[in-house]
């Protein structure tokens, strides 16, 4: 069983000074973290067939500087087709609580072959985590850190735009990069033109979400204590009285981190419809 709901889009104006603030939630965030640790206990990054699944065409994928962040340069993952790989929409690819890893450089593959530039950014300084302790450490520094990680991102979408030549640019993130990603269409209600939320931590001010002006699409598991059944309700109701574009798909049966199949949490059966929606609406809004 599964709940999809479909919301219209009306279009709301916002100024950059209004997006500002943005990221300045950091308790909230860190609290959602604690409750992720919760939903990680034993769990870990390892790899597996299904977390190395070939993308749908070959593609290239290499090391790349796209920001300074407090003058130190940024090193992510870009991927793309290796056929007509000029003038493609843009992806930013934000990590889970665990870093910029395997996992992920391998699922920044598999969106490039969709027919993406796809970059994995690294909000976490190089570093990654193989166990709950160390990534819960590394999340909270960076939700402490919010105009840092907004830096990040924003010079991201940049590097997209302007050094890839992207038209158009969407941000989808898991867990922890679930949350940066609803924060990214936040600091760009105007600019970014799709966001995918991946059981990340949520934000339900009104007045903020009334700033956002582009699509998304939000994942959660009814069984993810780390993401409240009762926050994505308040999320979801508030999108609709807003009159936003959002599908909101609860997996009843699913938990945090369904969607990691190089995590212990997986649920195949769920991860596949969400990537298969992930699919259609990218290509659908990019």
């Amino acid at each position: 069983m599964m709940e999809t709901i479909t919301i219209g889009l009306v279009a709301l104006a916002l100024t950059w000074a209004g997006a500002a603030g943005a990221g300045d939630d950091s308790d909230k965030q860190n609290e959602t973290v604690e409750r992720m640790a919760q939903e990680h206990r034993g769990d870990a990054p390892v790899a597996n067939p299904v977390s190395e699944a070939a993308p749908a065409v070959p593609v290239t994928g290499e090391t790349v500087v796209y920001a300074t962040v407090d003058g130190r340069s940024v090193k992510g993952y870009l991927a793309r087709p290796e056929e007509g790989a000029d003038g493609l929409p843009g992806l930013i690819v934000i990590h889970e609580w665990w870093g910029l890893n395997d996992n992920i450089r391998a699922m920044t593959r598999r969106l490039a072959g969709e027919g993406y530039a796809a970059l994995a950014v690294d909000l976490y300084g190089g570093r990654t985590a193989e166990e709950p302790a160390g990534a819960r450490e590394l999340a909270t520094r960076a939700n402490d850190h919010p105009p840092q990680t907004l830096s990040n991102l924003r010079q991201a979408f940049g590097y997209l735009a302007n050094d890839v030549g992207a038209p158009k640019v969407a941000s989808i993130g898991w867990c922890f990069g679930g949350g940066w990603s609803l924060r990214t269409a936040l600091a760009m209600p105007r600019t970014l033109s799709a966001v995918i939320i991946y059981y990340g931590s949520l934000v339900t001010d009104r007045e903020q979400l009334a700033t956002l002006e582009m699509p998304i699409l939000g994942f959660f598991g009814g069984r993810d204590q780390s993401i409240p059944p009762a926050e994505v309700q308040q999320f979801e109701d508030t999108l609709h009285d807003l009159g936003k574009d959002a599908t909101i798909i609860v997996y009843p049966d699913a938990g945090h981190a369904f969607a990691n199949p190089s995590g212990r949490n997986y649920d195949p059966e769920a991860a596949a419809d969400a990537w298969q929606r992930t699919v259609r609406f990218l290509a659908d809004k990019l």
